[in-house]
């Protein structure tokens, strides 16, 4: 008697455990998988191309990034015609630490955005597409985007 219900209690056991593995992974299928994903790399000194120079490969670096909707330059304060701004005007999304290595990923809904790093309270961005928008990435369903930001600064090219 004491075996069977020993036995009974090990089935009713893997049955709720199986049970909760099998609402963990629905779960997990349930929640969409797409965003951007990259790295961020900090770039300073002379970037000019040189004969005799064997090119530096980049670096990364630990930092946040900042996410808003797609910005236009219209829609920031900016320094002078610097690629630094003291405010933006969009929704702002998310910010995410980048690993030592500069690595990101952040999930995301479909929608296009825009992506700044922090130089003490201003705001950095310096690659724009035709339309004036500030470093756009374009997060598609349930794919991540590639970025690579560029904290350059401090270069000269």
């Amino acid at each position: 008697m004491h075996k069977f219900l020993f036995s009974l209690s090990n089935i009713s056991l893997i049955a709720v455990i199986g049970s909760c593995a099998s609402l963990a992974h629905s779960h997990s299928n349930d929640v969409p998988q797409q965003g951007i994903e990259g790295y961020v790399y900090l770039v300073s000194g002379n970037q000019m191309p040189s004969p005799d120079a064997k090119p530096v490969p980049l670096k990364g670096t630990s930092t946040f990034l900042y996410i808003y909707q797609l910005t236009n330059l219209s829609q920031v304060q900016r320094q002078g015609q610097s690629a630094f701004y003291y405010s933006i005007q969009t929704k702002f999304m998310t910010k995410v630490e980048t690993g030592p290595n500069g690595y990101f990923k952040v999930n995301l809904p479909p929608g296009r955005y825009s992506l700044f790093v922090k130089k003490g309270d201003l705001f950095f961005a310096n690659w724009f597409d035709k339309d004036n928008n500030i470093a756009p990435v374009e997060v598609l369903p349930v794919k991540f985007s590639k970025a690579e930001f560029r904290i350059d600064y401090d270069a000269a090219y």
